[in-house]
């Protein structure tokens, strides 16, 4: 396989990475170390494997947890490439008895009703110093920091109808356990027409959130 070549969430499961989750264009994982010292020689020995592959993970280091996020930035999205550091990174966890959590491993977008994304995707562009991302129907924060912004093809409606909705991506064995807890506290489900890719959910106040997977996606 060119390692070039981009990979579906469902692809890489088959492959057998039980540390990492597929996250949008990214593979994620989270290491429980337990103190910073542990923590600091896990980061030490990523970032001696990044060089030596040539190919940089985003790294968080905090006093309890390691999170890596690994991502093919040249061709936007997951490669073989992310898929084999992913591999070596698991390795040294598994070395200093850093265990994986991959229940917490999530990621937040804001998605916005539109009957027409053209015309207000440049106003969000410019407020929220985004960039187009790999979808026509989202921006992307360049800097990694912002959620990213995505449009939600609707029909025409008044102004009042308009509603920003909140997705959250979690790992596919994480998502029912998401919408039952969301269920016992108050919420219903508004459709399960597209589960498990999402399910969208509302609050007693019919606000939505919609609970996503890797699950049939490209990315």
């Amino acid at each position: 396989m060119d390692p070039r070549t981009l990979l579906s969430g469902d692809q890489i499961t088959e492959m057998g990475l039980p540390d990492w989750r597929s996250m949008y264009g990214a593979l994620e994982a989270r290491f429980r170390t337990g103190d910073f010292a542990t923590g600091l020689r896990l980061v030490e020995r990523i970032g001696a494997a990044a060089e030596e592959a040539g190919h940089h993970p985003d790294v968080t280091l905090t006093y309890l947890w390691v999170h890596v996020l690994l991502t093919s930035h040249d061709v936007g999205g997951k490669t073989q490439r992310d898929v084999d550091l992913a591999r070596r990174i698991s390795d040294f966890a598994a070395d200093l008895g850093a265990a994986s959590d991959p229940a917490s491993v999530e990621r937040i977008e804001i998605g916005l009703d539109t009957a027409d994304r053209h015309a207000i995707k440049d106003f969000w562009k410019a407020v929220l110093a985004m960039k187009d991302g790999a979808e026509d129907d989202e921006i992307v924060d360049p800097n990694g920091v912002t959620p990213t912004l995505w449009f939600q093809q609707t029909d025409p409606h008044d102004e009042p109808r308009q509603r920003f909705h909140i997705d959250v991506r979690v790992p596919p064995e994480e998502a029912e356990r998401r919408i039952d807890a969301g269920l016992a506290a108050g919420g219903r489900i508004v459709s399960e027409a597209n589960k498990p890719r999402f399910v969208v959910l509302a609050d007693a106040q019919g606000n939505k959130v919609c609970i996503c997977t890797h699950v049939t996606r490209s990315h």
